[in-house]
């Protein structure tokens, strides 16, 4: 089972949506709430050098945004 984080914050559609999608293909994720942790942004942006959310890492490998594709061939989703 691959490891999956999700940085994101509570107001931000995109999260909201990543994070259903996530549930709804029975993947197993750590959520971090970025809104209220200056610590996980720092992770966040040092990964990937964007303040954007969502970041999704699988497996160490960070997806800026809601790209289902990338997440589905990171996660082996056919």
């Amino acid at each position: 089972m691959a490891l999956v984080k999700v940085y994101s914050t509570p107001t931000c559609p995109y999260c909201v949506r990543a994070k259903e999608y996530l549930k709804q293909k029975n993947i197993e994720f750590e959520n971090i709430d970025v809104s209220n942790d200056q610590k996980a942004v720092e992770e966040m942006v040092n990964m990937t050098g964007q303040m954007g959310v969502p970041v999704i890492v699988i497996d160490g490998t960070p997806v800026v945004g809601f790209n289902k594709a990338k997440i589905d061939s990171l996660l082996n989703i056919h």
